[in-house]
């Protein structure tokens, strides 16, 4: 079996990798790609596998856009941190879909239903894209986080927030006022819930708003050096597999 892992976060991708290798020894894990670019240009220039693993958020975009260009005629499960009505999105079009922190239980469930369904997968097409899209939404995200700071729940607008980043291992906010508040999502869970168009995952610990961005300079080793419009803990750096999507990113308003 060839299978394709279409993920944007590389220690997922990894996780997912060293899941399926231990699950299905005989699989073959032919590409892992990073962005709808780069899937649609795979996709189109080789031979479909017979199985695809597809994050629904990708750094520049949500995944459904890759049929937008390209034929699909092989399973997908999707790999989502998503809500309840994203998974009624995906039963709906009869694809599968694992939950983010990927479990060994979950991911052998998966291959279980693809085998089961290979015939129905062999004679069917892609999922209905307009159909997906219609019931995930517009990619708004979430308008505001309830938080919890000296003994007093408060709520902080997203617009208001320049950078979501890890701190003493929990997420934290960090507004444009330059107040902090922590979160008890994970920076996945926060990710998932927030839209792609206005935040971008620049590393493990950072998750930066469109708008915080004050100027982007090549660094060394193809990196790029994030500058915000107010300081971060830490120096901003995007490594050389994520340059061109958060490029993207910046361009396409």
């Amino acid at each position: 079996m060839k299978i394709v892992i279409i993920e944007d976060e590389i220690k997922a991708a990894k996780s997912l990798a060293n899941l399926i290798t231990k699950i299905r020894p005989t699989a073959k894990i032919t590409a892992q790609l990073q962005s709808i670019e780069s899937a649609v240009n795979y996709l189109s220039e080789n031979e479909e596998p017979d199985l695809i693993f597809m994050d629904i958020q990708l750094s520049d975009g949500l995944s459904f856009e890759i049929f937008k260009s390209v034929k699909i005629h092989c399973p997908i499960v999707f790999c989502t941190a998503y809500g309840e009505y994203t998974m009624d999105a995906i039963k709906a079009n009869g694809i599968d879909y694992i939950l983010k922190p990927f479990s060994e239980k979950e991911l052998n469930d998966a291959f279980e239903k693809v085998d089961n369904f290979k015939n129905f997968f062999q004679q069917n097409t892609q999922p209905d894209l307009d159909e997906l899209l219609k019931k995930l939404g517009p990619d708004e995200g979430k308008k505001s986080f309830l938080v919890f700071k000296n003994n007093k729940y408060t709520t902080v607008q997203t617009d208001q927030i320049a950078f979501i980043y890890i701190r003493n291992d929990s997420s934290t906010i960090m507004t444009f006022q330059q107040q902090e508040y922590s979160l008890a999502q994970s920076l996945d869970q926060v990710q998932s819930m927030l839209s792609s168009k206005q935040f971008f995952r620049l590393n493990r610990q950072y998750l930066i708003n469109f708008s915080a961005v004050k100027e982007v300079e090549h660094y060394f080793d193809r990196k790029l050096f994030v500058t915000l419009t107010i300081p971060s803990p830490d120096k901003l750096l995007i490594g050389k597999e994520k340059t061109s999507n958060f490029l993207n990113w910046l361009e396409n308003r």
